[in-house]
């Protein structure tokens, strides 16, 4: 089974083609949250964990999803006493760099009683876009980074349907520790937060797009105009943002000036 969360679709696409790949089942982790996070696994099944990096750390609702899940294998229920014999791996997606985000995953993971075979992150279209320094990819950069995480990905379908032990490759960048643990604690623990999206009304369409592509439920309409929940729900994965087919949405004012993108979307 193949255990995934999405925001703008770069993880998503990924994840699909590994279900392809492995003809195993495609679990989507804000879906999954709603249940028990039980699961049995078949026999020979695979474990894999699919995720957009959020500020050089797993997301915290992949965290969450980890914390709750337990997995029955044919001799045993997964805890720290026992391992799975079950071949494991996970995938991040991110616009530079990685960090330690893995290295964090795979020690949760751990706990639960399971270890990562293998690994990779893929360089994809930038998405954050809420930081003075951030800004979408342009249209051609986009393609690039496109082709090349489809040729690694390829590859990483293979490594995991012939079951290859000890393939990491990771981006994981400058001072790893410092992005994930300083930088990236505070930005996951101050600046997820649903509070700073704002609506034009005058340029709204009303269409309701932008909670249809919430990937976690968070919007409401108030007289037709797209209201957030401010339930700690929000994973700041801007899908909102980039699908609203206006502009009518933003994250506080930087957003403004800033460009749109979720995979798929035509330049």
């Amino acid at each position: 089974m193949i255990f995934y969360f999405s925001g703008t679709g770069n993880t998503r696409w990924a994840a699909q083609q590994l279900a392809e790949a492995t003809h195993e089942r495609l679990l989507f982790i804000a879906d999954e949250l709603k249940g028990g996070c039980d699961y049995t696994l078949e026999e020979d099944e695979r474990i894999g964990f699919c995720f957009p990096v959020h500020g050089w750390q797993p997301p915290h609702i992949v965290r969450e999803f980890v914390s709750r899940l337990t997995i029955h294998t044919k001799h045993s229920t997964l805890n720290t006493k026992h391992s799975t014999e079950h071949y494991s791996y996970a995938l991040c997606t991110c616009g530079d760099s990685i960090g330690l985000a893995m290295d964090m995953l795979s020690r949760e993971l751990q706990k639960k009683g399971i270890t990562l075979d293998a690994t990779l992150s893929l360089v994809m279209p930038e998405s954050y876009v809420c930081l003075p320094f951030m800004y979408t990819d342009t249209p051609q950069r986009e393609r690039e980074k496109i082709e090349k995480s489809s040729q690694q990905l390829e590859t990483f379908c293979r490594v995991v349907r012939e079951r290859q032990c000890g393939f990491n490759q990771l981006v994981l960048g400058a001072a790893p520790w410092l992005m994930s643990h300083v930088i990236g604690g505070y930005f996951n623990s101050r600046m997820i937060t649903d509070r700073k999206f704002t609506v034009d009304a005058d340029v709204c369409l009303h269409c309701g797009l932008c909670a249809q592509e919430c990937p976690v439920g968070d919007i409401d309409f108030h007289d037709g105009i797209p209201h957030w929940r401010h339930d700690d729900s929000c994973t700041c994965c801007l899908s909102c943002y980039h699908h609203c087919p206006v502009h009518a949405i933003n994250y506080g004012r930087i957003t403004r000036r800033r460009g749109q993108y979720y995979f798929g979307r035509k330049s």
